[in-house]
Parts: C-alpha cells; structure tokens; sequence
C-alpha cells in the first residue's frame, strides 16, 4: 500500500520523470483538505461501534431470516461474527479515507472475501445491504458541520461513498 505522496512519486520515477504541476496541484489539495479528512475520519472511528450496531439491528429487522433458527445470523456466535466482519469493513473505509488511497482497503480486506463468503453460506446480498446501512449513517456522522473543519466536503464524501460501494459490491 502506498499513500498518494509515494504513489505519484513512484509513478514519476518508474517514468523516470519530473513531478508535473497536476501532480504537484492535486497532492497540494489534498494537504489542504488533510484536516477534513481527519476530520471525518475522527467522527467515523469515534461512532464505530454504534454504526455497526445500528446497521446491523436494521439489517436484521429488514431481514429477519437471518436471525431465525437457521439464519445466517442465527446464534449469539455467528450474529457477533456478522458484526465483526462489518467492523473490519469499516475500520478498512476509515483506513482508505485516511490515505486517500483504496488499495489498503481492496488488498487487505476486500481480497478473496466474496469467496470467502460463498464457501461459508453467507449471502452476499445481506451482507452488501449492511455495508449500505453503515455507509449512510457514517456519510451522516462525518457530514456533519458542527465542531469540524469548514469547507466544501463534497469531494471527500464521495470517495467515502466511494470506499463503502466498493466494499458492498466486492461481497454482493
């Protein structure tokens, strides 16, 4: 994994080039905009526990096959291994919000999970349902304006979006 600083570099000098001024121009927005991301970041990581919580109460009273006898989600041991798995996602959006780069969160996370998931029953479906339940109350914890750095965050949110869509389709 790299940061957007080593990527650009290692780019140029693969090329055996010069850093270009769009090069230069887009690693210095995104100093600018470090304090929105940390910003967001801070408030996900700060509210984890009851993103995933609440994801995964609405995901359950959406579907409540998976908490009935046979479910996927049926017994205290598998619910908390359903939870688990939503809050290692998360965790890996925070961490690809923090660098601005998704490759930490595709390698190290969303890697060989669908066929993870296929091989143990899970049903991929629900699973990118709950990613989408954790997506938006993260966007609305992370967009809100009170107590955080001022600016436009639109960009930021939706490579946010952009990180939780990823993670809904790699297990879809």
């Amino acid at each position: 994994m790299f940061d957007a600083f080593t990527r650009v570099v290692a780019q140029a000098d693969a090329r055996g080039e010069y850093l270009s001024s769009n090069q230069l121009d887009a690693l210095t927005k995104m100093v600018a905009e470090s304090n929105k991301r940390m910003d967001s970041v801070n408030r996900i990581t700060s509210n984890a526990s009851s993103i995933v919580a609440n994801a995964g109460r609405s995901l359950f009273a959406e579907q409540p096959q998976l908490i009935a006898p046979g479910g996927n989600a049926y017994t205290s041991r598998r619910m908390a291994a359903c939870l688990r798995d939503m809050e290692i996602i998360l965790r890996y959006v925070t961490y690809a919000t923090f660098t601005g780069d998704a490759s930490v969160l595709e390698d190290r996370c969303l890697n060989g999970l669908r066929e993870t998931y296929v091989a143990l029953g899970v049903p991929g479906a629900s699973v990118a349902s709950g990613v989408q339940k954790m997506k938006e109350a993260a966007l609305a914890i992370a967009n809100d304006r009170n107590g955080i750095t001022q600016g436009d965050c639109s960009a930021l949110m939706a490579e946010i979006s952009s990180y939780f869509d990823r993670a809904a389709a790699a297990v879809a």
